[in-house]
C-alpha cells in the first residue's frame, strides 16, 4: 500500500513539475519575442456583403500587457475573423486570436446586400514585439472557410508609433482585484452617458454589476482568477443617443441605440475614443456600462459588450451580452426580429460553441455533455412555444413602433411614461409565462440538440431547453455555455491550456 501511494504521489509530482516546466518554457518564449507592453494596431475594415478591404490606420504603444504570457496561440477559436502574428525573420507563429466585428455583422444586413459600402474602426491588441512581425487578418466566408484579407509588416522601432498617456480626465477604479494582470482575467467596466455629477452613480452601478458577475457560475467558482476595474470619463450629456426617437447625445464613448437598424441594439463606432479611455487600465475584456433605463445591449466576441444600468432586465443583459463578447457564445433565441440576413447561413457549422447545424449528429460539438439516453436531434415542445412567443413578438413590435413614433412627435411625458410602463408590464408578464412553459417541458435541464437557435427556427440547434443565452431572466448558463465560459476564463490566466 505504501509503495502504491509513493507511486501515485510521484506521478502527481511529476505531472506538476511537467506543467511548471511547460509554463516556464512558454514564459521564456514570451520574453524572447515580446516586451511587457501592448501594441495597439488600429485599422479600418470596409465593404459590403461581397466586398471587404482593410487598411492600416495608426499604431499605439501602451505600458502594460494584460494578457497571458503563456497562452498566445488559440486552437480553433470562434469568430468571423482571425489575426495571426508571425516573426518576420523566422516565420514562426507568435500570436493567434479569433474575434468578431461590427463589419462582420453589418455585411449580413439588407443595406450591405444591396451594395452599400460602410467602414468601421477596429483595434487589435498584441504584446509589443521585440523585432519586426508580420500581421495577417483572415475573414470567414459564407461557407465557413477562411480567406486572408490583409497583411502588413510592423516594425516596433517605427517612429510613427504613438506613445501617449490616456486622456487626463479619465479616472480608474478597482472593484475586485485578485492578483497580477498576467495571471487573471482583467474585466474593465467603461462608463458612457454618465456626466461628471454622475460619478458616484457609476461607482454604485459598477459595484452592483461586479456582484452580479461574481454570483453567476462559472465566474463565482473561478473568482480568484478575475480582476474587475473601471474607467470613468465624464460625458457632456446624460444617457446615450436614440436616433429612432430623434435624440442624439454627446457621450464619452459614443454609444447609441438603433445600431445596425435594430432599435434595442447598443454599440459604439467610436473605437478610437473607447480604446484611448480604456488604455488607462490593463484589460482583457471590455464592458461598456450605459447610463439609461431603456432596455437594450450588445455583445461582439473579443470586441466589447454593452449593458444598460437601470432597466428591470439589466442584470440579465449584462451577463447575456458578456457571454457573447467574452466567450463567443451565440444567441440561442430565434423568434425575435433582427436586421440580419443569413447571419448564420443554413448548412454551415457556426463557430459559436453553443450553436450547431448538426451536420453530423454523431460528432456533435458538445457530445461529452449530452444527457444519457437523449435522442440527437432532441424533440421538444417547439410548436406550442413558437405559437406563444410569436404572438407576443407581434404585440411587442407594434408597441415599440408606437413608442418610437410618439417620442419623435414629442408626445407629453405622461403619455410616454404610460407606454413605457406598458412595455415593461408586457415584458415581465411574458417572461414569467415563458419560464413556466419551459420548466414544464419534458427534457428541461438536460443537454441535447434542440432545434431553434441563432435566429433560425429550423436547421440550427441549441444545447438545452433554456439558458440565459435563450430567454430573459435570472437563470444559469446551460452546461455547454458554462464550459465555454470556463475555458475562456482559464485562457487568460497563466495556466497552460495544452496540459490537462
Amino acid at each position: 500500500m505504501k509503495r502504491l501511494l509513493f507511486i501515485f504521489l510521484s506521478g502527481v509530482l511529476f505531472m506538476n513539475l511537467n506543467v511548471k516546466a511547460v509554463e516556464a518554457g512558454e514564459q521564456n518564449r514570451f520574453e524572447k519575442f515580446f516586451l511587457d507592453n501592448t501594441l495597439r494596431i488600429d485599422y479600418v475594415r470596409m465593404g459590403n456583403s461581397t466586398e471587404e478591404t482593410v487598411s492600416l490606420d495608426r499604431l499605439y504603444e501602451t505600458p502594460h500587457w494584460a494578457g497571458s504570457t503563456v497562452n498566445l496561440v488559440e486552437i480553433n477559436p470562434p469568430g468571423r475573423h482571425l489575426a495571426r502574428v508571425f516573426d518576420a525573420q523566422s516565420g514562426e507563429l507568435l500570436f493567434l486570436k479569433g474575434f468578431d466585428s461590427i463589419f462582420g455583422e453589418y455585411r449580413t444586413t439588407k443595406p450591405a446586400s444591396e451594395g452599400t459600402r460602410r467602414s468601421f474602426q477596429e483595434s487589435l491588441l498584441i504584446p509589443l514585439p521585440r523585432a519586426k512581425v508580420r500581421l495577417e487578418l483572415e475573414s470567414r466566408d459564407q461557407k465557413g472557410g477562411m480567406k486572408k484579407v490583409f497583411e502588413v509588416l510592423i516594425d516596433p522601432e517605427d517612429y510613427r508609433i504613438i506613445k501617449k498617456a490616456p486622456p487626463a480626465d479619465v479616472r480608474r477604479l478597482d472593484f475586485f482585484i485578485s492578483g497580477p494582470p498576467h495571471e487573471k482575467l482583467d474585466i474593465l467596466l467603461v462608463a458612457d452617458g454618465y456626466r461628471k455629477s454622475d460619478f458616484e452613480k457609476f461607482k454604485a452601478d459598477a459595484f452592483r454589476f461586479t456582484k452580479v458577475i461574481l454570483k453567476q457560475e462559472p465566474y463565482r467558482k473561478l473568482k480568484n482568477l478575475i480582476n474587475i476595474r473601471g474607467v470613468f470619463r465624464p460625458s457632456q450629456e446624460s444617457g446615450i443617443s436614440e436616433p429612432s426617437y430623434g435624440s442624439h447625445r454627446n457621450s464619452a464613448v459614443g454609444c447609441s441605440f438603433d445600431s445596425l437598424d435594430s432599435n434595442r441594439y447598443i454599440l459604439t463606432e467610436n473605437n478610437r475614443d473607447l480604446r484611448d479611455i480604456a488604455s488607462a487600465s490593463p484589460y482583457d475584456a471590455l464592458i461598456i456600462l450605459v447610463n439609461t433605463g431603456r432596455y437594450g445591449g450588445g455583445g461582439i466576441y473579443n470586441l466589447y459588450a454593452t449593458a444598460v444600468s437601470d432597466n428591470r432586465w439589466a442584470d440579465y443583459v449584462f451577463l447575456h451580452e458578456f457571454g457573447h463578447s467574452f466567450a463567443g457564445l451565440g444567441d440561442e433565441y430565434y423568434t425575435s426580429s433582427t436586421s440580419y440576413q443569413d447571419f448564420n447561413p443554413l448548412g454551415v457549422e457556426p463557430s459559436d460553441p453553443n450553436v450547431t447545424a448538426l451536420k453530423d449528429p454523431a460528432s456533435l460539438k458538445w457530445k461529452p455533455l449530452v444527457s444519457p439516453n437523449l435522442a440527437i436531434p432532441t424533440p421538444w415542445e417547439k410548436e406550442a412555444y413558437d405559437r406563444m412567443d410569436l404572438a407576443y413578438q407581434k404585440v411587442r413590435e407594434e408597441l415599440n413602433d408606437k413608442v418610437a413614433s410618439r417620442k419623435r412627435a414629442k408626445a407629453p411625458a405622461d403619455e410616454l411614461r404610460a407606454l413605457e410602463n406598458e412595455q415593461d408590464r408586457l415584458s415581465l408578464e411574458h417572461a414569467k409565462k415563458v419560464d413556466a412553459f419551459l420548466r414544464n417541458c419534458r427534457d428541461y435541464g438536460k443537454i441535447g440538440a434542440f432545434e431553434g437557435a441563432g435566429y433560425q427556427p429550423k436547421g440550427l440547434y441549441r444545447p438545452s431547453i433554456d439558458c440565459i443565452m435563450f430567454t430573459k431572466g435570472s437563470k444559469p448558463f446551460c452546461a455547454v455555455c458554462r464550459e465555454a465560459v470556463h475555458n475562456r476564463l482559464l485562457w487568460y490566466t497563466e495556466k497552460d491550456m495544452s496540459v490537462k
